[in-house]
């Protein structure tokens, strides 16, 4: 009778350590945006006053001293989000989800809350470093690096801009701090490794320019379908009617395309040459009509934004190679 007891109450534990192995979590994600949107939800305190916002901006651009009093309360109200975004870098994917069948009425609503959470991210490196635990800073500020990368990832050319205006501080922050003897060989050889991982100029311009191409195009034949271009137009631009290019004509829209695939292809090229291409493609972007030239950004001034990635990169690699 023991005997069967002691059987029964094997298999009744034997069941239970069964069912309690079946309890899982299910696979976490591998796709970082979906992370940082966790990070944008669980953001608090962002200053809505001007002079509160350029203060931190005039912080992050080195253009003003660190204000412990200022920033802290701010950053201790947002570690939970800063802690969620430095996790979420780590994630192999990054899909943001656009909606690219809408051109360009696609959503990009998330972009001001990205830019804020990279600006606290990297005061937070700044507040690290001033109390001494370089360690820490140089990680906060590598996962800056590394979210001005996902920021851009698979995005128009606004986000490549956007992930430049990121990535700067962080690179600016940490040639300032190896330049001021602050950080260890190790961390040096650490922040190296990232950085020289890097594009040259940041990120790649031609797939942004292509990705916005795409979408203007699409712009363009809506207006030339539309029942009312100039309504159309004004709903999506705000601003004045153009004199000229409404609606677009079909030979219109053909050499916008080439146009557009020279200016993807000059980005292509280191930006010396770049530069020498697009000169040469003035003529061209001359002749476009008005309606062409105003939604079109201009490549020359994206040329100048890869030149000063393409600076601030060798300037840290440089401070970094320094014993």
């Amino acid at each position: 009778m023991r005997i069967r007891l002691l059987v029964a109450t094997f298999a009744m534990l034997a069941s239970a350590v069964g069912n309690h192995a079946q309890i899982q979590y299910p696979p976490d994600t591998k796709n970082a945006a979906l992370r940082y949107w966790i990070a944008f939800a669980e953001m608090q305190d962002i200053p809505a006053d001007k002079a509160t916002q350029e203060l931190l901006e005039k912080m992050v651009a080195g253009e003003m001293a660190w204000d412990d009093k200022k920033v802290t309360p701010i950053l201790d109200a947002n570690r939970t989000a800063i802690q969620i975004m430095q996790r979420a870098m780590e994630l192999p994917e990054c899909d943001w989800g656009l909606e690219y069948s809408q051109g360009a009425r696609a959503s990009i609503a998330y972009v001001p809350r990205a830019r804020a959470l990279a600006r606290l991210n990297t005061l937070e490196g700044m507040r690290q470093l001033a109390a001494g635990d370089s360690a820490a800073a140089v990680n906060t500020w590598l996962a800056g690096v590394r979210f001005s990368q996902d920021l851009a990832r698979g995005g128009s050319l606004i986000f490549a801009l956007m992930g430049k205006v990121t990535l700067v501080p962080n690179l600016r922050e940490l040639k300032q701090a190896a330049a001021g003897g602050k950080l260890t060989e190790a961390q040096k050889n650490q922040a190296s490794e990232v950085v020289r991982a890097l594009p040259e100029d940041g990120f790649d311009w031609g797939a942004a320019w292509g990705i916005e191409a795409a979408t203007l195009e699409q712009f363009l034949r809506e207006l030339q379908t539309a029942r009312d271009p100039a309504a159309t137009y004004e709903a999506l631009m705000g601003s004045p009617l153009p004199k000229r290019g409404l609606p677009p004509t079909a030979r219109g829209i053909h050499t916008y395309h080439e146009y557009m695939l020279a200016v993807q292809s000059a980005l292509r090229e280191p930006p010396g040459k770049t530069k020498t291409l697009l000169d040469a493609l003035e003529p061209k972007r001359v002749e476009l009509s008005e309606v062409e030239q105003n939604i079109t950004p201009n490549p020359q001034k994206s040329n100048l934004k890869r030149i000063e990635l393409m600076t601030a990169r060798n300037e840290l690699l440089l401070a970094l190679s320094k014993k």
